[in-house]
């Protein structure tokens, strides 16, 4: 049983309220189902449950209480009707892929993905007969130059990973729709409280649920939003059968998650957007890559479809990979680990790192220079933050 909620709720409510979960019991707090199966009443309710033909679960790698919990909630937030939750973001893009792409299908996406994204569609899905093109995200003429024939999906993450560059989703809506393809945007950076694609013409938006949805770095997991016959049937159908699934205890810690993602969000966004602008101060940094800065190139597109700028700050120092490695090794506080989203602020070299496993053409291609140092901007103090960073911009 789950409670109505209004979807006209502000992101703070939905993140709360939307489709509480109520057992029998009527827990205040959502309640975790550790369970693998489900017992019926007799043989007839079985059949029905398995045929469709009445609600109910069956077996908890489709059909859980605790994940169908988070799943609804993420429907509602991202403004979708339907939500199937995943092992991990990577599992997430590849059930999406499977699940609605054929053998010759090809997909237009932007070069500035996350280096595993790149590998799957290279090493991969290429391996089934799916081709890929890459392009300048931020340039609509170069997605519909790069359209075939047999183009069914545009993938693109906006912000970008790690440059944070961005693309304008109703404009790369309006191409995807006008020559019959989908729009895939993966809204891990900045989730549904500072960006809603759906609502900007997407028609599907990927998550890591590892990174902000989660918020203090505790469990792996993934998700894609949609409309109800593609997400609710087609991917649905696919994880009952091939079952890339999220596990129950997971799906609780990110439903718990979501109730304070809209004010994690606003602290988040206001540590990065000081820190962007101290960083622009300081001699060592060639460049800060933030959307949230005037200097950006897309400044003013961030303004109109994002609610804030996000807590991904890149920024390029001289010297090159010495530099950048001499910031990291002389941080005290900061986490040196690849992951985002945490509470706690997380650097970064992404041309070893996060973007290593792809070749040098395609970093120099992407502007992934050795230079450039990816900081997740967590909610310690601000003058901890820059302290930190500034022992090794000498």
């Amino acid at each position: 049983m789950y409670e109505d909620f209004d979807p006209e709720w502000g992101a703070s409510t939905l993140g709360i309220r939307a489709s509480e979960p109520r057992t029998e019991n009527r827990e205040h707090s959502a309640s975790v189902s550790l369970t693998s199966s489900y017992v019926f009443r007799n043989a007839a309710e079985a059949a029905a449950v398995f045929q469709g033909e009445q609600p109910g679960y069956i077996y908890s790698r489709f059909t859980n209480p605790t994940v169908e919990a988070f799943e609804r909630r993420l429907a509602a937030m991202e403004g979708g009707q339907a939500c199937v939750a995943t092992a991990s973001g990577m599992a997430a893009i590849l059930t999406l892929c499977l699940a609605t792409l054929n053998m010759g299908d090809h997909i237009v996406a932007s070069r500035g993905l996350f280096g595993s994204t790149i590998g799957l569609f290279n090493n991969i899905l290429a391996r089934f007969g799916l081709s890929v093109s890459y392009v300048d995200l931020t340039d609509p003429a170069a997605w519909e130059a790069a359209i075939q024939d047999n183009t069914r999906l545009l993938f693109v993450e906006t912000p970008s990973n790690p440059l944070c560059e961005l693309a304008d989703i109703a404009a790369l809506a309006e191409v995807a729709h006008r020559h019959g393809a989908w729009l895939c945007v993966d809204n891990c950076f900045l989730t549904p409280a500072l960006q809603r694609p759906l609502a900007l013409g997407a028609d599907f938006v990927i998550h890591s649920a590892t990174k902000y949805l989660d918020g203090q770095g505790r469990c792996v997991g993934g998700a894609i939003v949609g409309d109800a016959e593609r997400v609710g049937k087609d991917v649905f159908g696919f994880m009952r059968t091939a079952g890339p699934c999220m596990s129950p205890f997971n799906a609780w810690v990110f439903l718990k998650g979501l109730e304070t993602l809209a004010v994690r969000m606003k602290a988040h966004c206001q540590n990065a957007r000081a820190l962007a602008e101290w960083l622009e101060e300081q001699p060592q940094v060639a460049r800060v890559h933030y959307p949230g800065l005037h200097s950006h190139p897309q400044h003013v597109l961030a303004q109109r479809q994002q609610a804030d700028f996000g807590a991904i700050v890149s920024f390029e120092v001289d010297g090159g990979r010495e530099a950048a490695w001499k910031v990291i090794d002389s941080t005290r506080m900061i986490s040196i680990t690849a992951n985002l989203g945490d509470t706690r602020t997380t650097i970064t070299h992404p041309a070893t790192t996060t973007h290593g496993r792809i070749s040098a053409e395609a970093r120099a291609a992407a502007g992934i220079s050795e230079g450039l140092l990816r900081v997740a901007v967590g909610l310690e103090d601000l003058d901890d933050i820059r302290a930190d960073l500034a022992r090794g911009l000498v």
